[in-house]
Order: structure tokens, then C-alpha cells, then sequence
């Protein structure tokens, strides 16, 4: 098969997210000019530069109350920070119910029954019980193609890890089974793993 996605795929569901995975879940917490914080699952994340550590989510769709935009990216062009809490297996069900379109007064720690803490770099909440969380703060916001899409872009300027996904001083990604997003409504978990080294180390 082939298609042009000008033209549509004339599949049941868009093929499109279902082909580029699975994707790392970037559980983005920021926190309003107002003092009002929000939590919200981003699957088009990831990590895109060592030094200094920079990662990046994409937004795409908007809703009625943030304009052009969702509410992660209005508070944080309006505050210029954000925090990455990784997804782990056990937190799916509460991941999951930070994804629904709440109203913008809405704080998703609360609605889920997910505690917090202050993050340390930034005036940012954080999910306590995540396996790491990276605090960031705005490099840029890139306007991509299409309506009400943008890349946020952030440089790392703080990392909690929880003790127990450190083993024998290694961030053990088996210690916490990370969550990806794959296609559709399917998420995968990781629960092993492999090492390859490169040609010639």
C-alpha cells in the first residue's frame, strides 16, 4: 500500500502514530502565570541533546479556552518552565486520567489523586512517585505545519531519580517498566532489554 497523506489512507484509523513507534510518554507539568498547575501526557516527546541535556514535546490541537493552543504550552509561554515526569506501568491509570480535556481551572494532580512536590530549579510541581523527573526550562517554542501544532524545546536544569531505579549506579529502566504510547489506544511496556556496543568499542 501507499498513499499520500494529502489524499487520506482510506483505512479505518490513521495508520500515521501507529507507524512511528513506540514512542516515549513525556508527562509534561507546568504551572500558570496564576500559580494554577497542570498536568498532561505528551507522546510526541523526547530527549534531543546531551550538553547541555535539552528534550523536547510536540502540542498539536487546541481547545476552546487556550486560544491557538492546549493549556501546557499557554502556561508555559507564560512562565518559560516545564517538567518531564517519566511514565512508568504502574501509573498508566493515572497517566491516563490526566489525558482528558479538563477545563483550564482544573489541576490534573488533584482530579487524578496524584501527589506532588516543588520542583528545585524551577517554580514548577512535579509528580513525587516518578522514576525521574527532568526540570526544564524554555529554549524556544517552534511553530510546525498545520494548525495549532508547536515543538517546545527545554534544557534540563534539574534531575530527581527515585532511589530505587538506581542499581549498581545505573538508571535501571527495569526497575520501574517504562510506559510507551504505540498506535491507536495501544501502549506497550519495556520489561527487557538488550546491549549492542557499536563497531569498534
Amino acid at each position: 500500500m501507499f498513499y499520500r497523506p494529502e489524499d487520506g489512507h482510506g483505512l479505518p484509523h490513521n495508520p500515521f502514530n501507529a507507524i512511528v513507534t513506540p514512542r516515549p510518554i513525556g508527562w509534561i507539568s507546568t504551572r500558570g502565570a496564576d500559580g494554577h498547575d497542570n498536568l498532561a501526557p505528551y507522546s510526541f516527546f523526547n530527549a534531543c541533546a546531551y550538553v547541555p541535556p535539552q528534550v523536547m514535546f510536540c502540542s498539536t490541537g487546541s481547545k476552546e479556552d487556550r486560544g491557538d493552543t492546549k493549556d501546557s504550552v499557554t502556561q508555559i509561554r507564560e512562565t518559560g518552565v516545564f517538567c518531564v515526569n517519566i511514565v512508568e506501568y504502574a501509573a498508566r491509570d493515572a497517566m491516563n486520567a490526566t489525558s482528558e480535556w479538563f477545563g483550564k481551572e482544573v489541576d490534573e494532580f488533584a482530579a487524578a489523586g496524584i501527589e506532588k512536590a516543588e520542583c528545585d530549579t524551577i517554580a514548577c510541581a512535579r509528580v513525587l512517585s516518578a522514576p525521574a523527573n527532568l526540570e526544564c526550562r524554555l529554549t524556544q517554542i517552534v511553530p510546525l505545519e498545520g494548525k495549532s501544532n508547536f515543538a517546545v524545546f527545554g534544557e534540563v536544569t534539574g534531575i530527581h531519580i527515585r532511589d530505587n531505579c538506581l542499581v549498581d549506579g545505573v538508571f535501571d529502566v527495569l526497575a520501574f517498566n517504562p510506559l510507551s504510547r504505540m498506535g491507536y489506544r495501544d501502549y506497550t511496556v519495556v520489561r527487557e532489554k538488550f546491549e549492542l556496543k557499536r563497531p569498534g568499542e
